[in-house]
């Protein structure tokens, strides 16, 4: 056993289990991303009539999170 791994300490199973779905979470958003990229390196890029302006989509993430929030009086 190396010193290293001698020094640390294990987490509760609870903060462990949350570091899992983390990582599930990043992983899936990874294989995303490289799926719409291969998709561009084999068909191209979209027609730019097909695409959305990137000023909606920030709106639009903009009032999803707006909508998360709860209201502060």
């Amino acid at each position: 056993m190396s010193q290293e791994s001698a020094r640390r300490q294990p987490l509760e199973p609870a903060s462990a289990e949350a570091v899992r779905a983390y990582a599930a979470r990043t992983r899936a958003d990874a294989d995303q991303l490289a799926g719409a990229l291969e998709d561009i390196a084999a068909n191209g890029l979209p027609a730019v009539e097909d695409c959305t302006p990137w000023e909606e989509l920030r709106e639009a993430h903009l009032a999803r999170l707006t909508a998360q929030r709860p209201a502060v009086a």
